[in-house]
């Protein structure tokens, strides 16, 4: 449930997409940003940037690359199912039938971004995730005029959270465990930078066969009470990470590679600090993906495709 969600179709996504999966967007420990690397000045193109959307970036290939950060839902994880499979049917087996499925999803839209606005990065130190998570689903009922009493709606909400805290509502894209092998047999480091909850690190991305030994380190926006494209995030990020890397040479934002699904989030908020990213279209979306192309971004359809990008750029690999 720790996601930050677009809607069409009544699917959630962070991109839209003609999958029929609940896509959204969309890692452990509290990272405290005092290191030499916090501290060093951010670049110019971040301290003297003006505020774009969709900009043009010049195309670059890496010359080294020594740490992976990864978006996780859309990228390396996928939901199974719709948001009506998930909520409505929670609700169904509580004899809760009076919601219109057409309207859910905008429901469920507009209570996720009130409660977002209101208690940012799920709540950070003002409330647990589970809290923040309690206030946006049982909103998001409200809104969709369900006929609920105190008991039916937290029974409801325990229903939904507890399907999102388990391997039911997940499951990971088949490239993603190889490519993580891949990268670790060369000495990469590999890590999760997420906007989302800590409960992807705690119980999630493991029960997915994604451990600590495939991604030695993880941020969220919980935790670091930033948000993607915060620049912030990504230096944190690269903080988080270092004490990991087989040698004390100090980590350089060009020798990351950030690998998500969201232009502005991941590859802008990537390139701003001059972290190098590339794009996955998971779901075919093929005008979308040919804007981000006109835009600068290398989009690929799977972590294959970056394997070859990675082997083409000819670059020092650890």
């Amino acid at each position: 449930m720790s996601l930050a969600f677009r809607w069409t179709n009544s699917r959630i996504l962070t991109l839209t997409t003609a999958s029929s999966s609940l896509v959204s967007r969309n890692s452990v420990g509290n990272v405290k940003i005092t290191s030499t690397l916090a501290d060093r000045p951010l670049p110019c193109s971040v301290t003297n940037h003006t505020k774009r959307y969709m900009a043009t970036w010049p195309k670059l290939r890496p010359k080294r690359i020594r740490m992976i950060t990864f978006d996780v839902t859309g990228t390396i994880v996928s939901f199974r199912g719709t948001l009506e499979d998930h909520y409505l049917g929670a609700a169904g087996k509580l004899g809760v039938q009076s919601i219109d499925s057409g309207k859910f999803a905008e429901a469920f839209g507009r209570a996720y971004k009130e409660t977002s606005k209101l208690h940012p990065c799920f709540g950070g130190d003002e409330m647990t995730a589970k809290e923040w998570w309690r206030i946006c689903v049982l909103k998001a009922f409200w809104y969709a005029e369900a006929d609920l009493d105190q008991h039916t709606g937290e029974m409801l909400f325990q229903r939904i959270y507890s399907t999102f805290g388990s391997i039911n509502a997940y499951e990971v894209f088949p490239d993603a465990i190889p490519f993580l092998h891949w990268a670790n047999r060369r000495g990469l480091v590999c890590g999760v930078l997420s906007n989302a909850d800590e409960r992807y690190g705690d119980s999630v991305l493991p029960m997915l066969g994604l451990t600590h030994d495939e991604l030695q380190f993880q941020c969220f926006s919980k935790d670091l009470k930033l948000e993607k494209p915060d620049a912030r995030v990504f230096m944190a990020a690269m903080q988080k990470g270092q004490p990991f890397l087989p040698s004390k040479e100090p980590i350089e934002p060009s020798n990351v590679l950030h690998i998500g699904n969201d232009f502005i989030k991941d590859f802008e908020g990537a390139r701003r600090v001059g972290i190098h990213s590339v794009l996955l279209d998971r779901y075919q979306e093929d005008e979308l993906a040919d804007e981000w192309r006109r835009r600068g971004a290398p989009v690929f359809r799977d972590l294959l495709d970056v394997v070859e990008f990675v082997g083409r750029s000819g670059c020092i690999l650890g």
